[in-house]
């Protein structure tokens, strides 16, 4: 069974965020979904480690400059919580590779609204443009509709 803990990171670039499509895999819960960069914890990672790893595999770039934003906890129908370590980066190096898990995109920060995102993603990534302090998020779906957001413990 993959690790319940994961991390996801929004790569910022003048006024983009690297986005990735996820237009790939088969049976994918993100199929068509517009995503940052991350992935499942390796067995003793922490969560930088594993972020750094995740960006290096699914990008290409080695990240230079980054932040940890906040915790997600995503709660979906009868599925183990998921806890997600949120951070932003905003100075890299390397060169940006095909990824396999989709297309990886530079998003204007204008253009993200329209894209096809989680409702709960919408959440974090205002969170994100208001530069919120570090947070606590918690995000539950039924039947893939969020029905309830939980920000630093009171309900939104």
């Amino acid at each position: 069974m993959k690790s319940q803990l994961t991390t996801l990171c929004y790569i910022q670039q003048n006024d983009s965020y690297l986005m990735l499509h996820r237009v790939t895999k088969k049976n994918d819960i993100n199929h068509d979904k517009w995503i940052g960069v991350g992935g499942h914890f390796e067995h003793g990672e922490s969560p930088e480690e594993c972020l750094l790893r995740e960006v290096k595999e699914e990008t290409g770039l080695t990240l230079l400059n980054y932040k940890f934003r906040g915790i997600v906890t995503f709660v979906s129908d009868d599925n183990p919580a998921e806890y997600m370590c949120l951070y932003t980066a905003d100075e890299f190096e390397g060169e940006l590779k095909e990824c396999d898990e989709g297309k990886l995109e530079w998003v204007t920060f204008d253009k993200i609204p329209s894209l096809e995102l989680w409702e709960g993603d919408r959440v974090f990534l205002n969170l994100l443009k208001k530069n919120a302090p570090f947070f606590s998020l918690k995000l539950v779906y039924k039947n893939g509709a969020l029905i309830q957001t939980v920000l630093n413990g009171q309900p939104m």
